[in-house]
């Protein structure tokens, strides 16, 4: 029998019961002015995970335009928060 540490058994779990992807998502959200900054996050609505997609929900017309011409830095900003690729692509709504 192998013998995991603490970090590893509980990622173990994650991956198993599906709640990983419910756990980044929240995270996510909570996390999102450090993630991003506060100009980002005070002029975002909200943001939701779907399959590794990132959905971004903005009324201002600048910063939906400046997200999708960076969205690729974006998404390697958030990957490496995240320590692991938990964004493939990013929609903005």
């Amino acid at each position: 029998m192998s013998s995991y540490s603490l970090e590893e058994a509980l990622n173990l779990l994650l991956e198993r019961s599906h709640w990983k992807p419910k756990i980044i998502a929240l995270r996510m959200s909570e996390e999102w002015e450090e993630i991003t900054g506060k100009t980002i996050a005070k002029y975002t609505r909200s943001v939701s995970m779907h399959n590794k997609t990132l959905t971004i929900y903005t009324d201002v017309a600048a910063l939906k335009q400046e997200l999708q011409m960076g969205k690729e830095q974006l998404i390697v900003r958030i990957n490496e928060y995240f320590k692991e690729r938990v964004v493939a692509d990013i929609i903005v709504k």
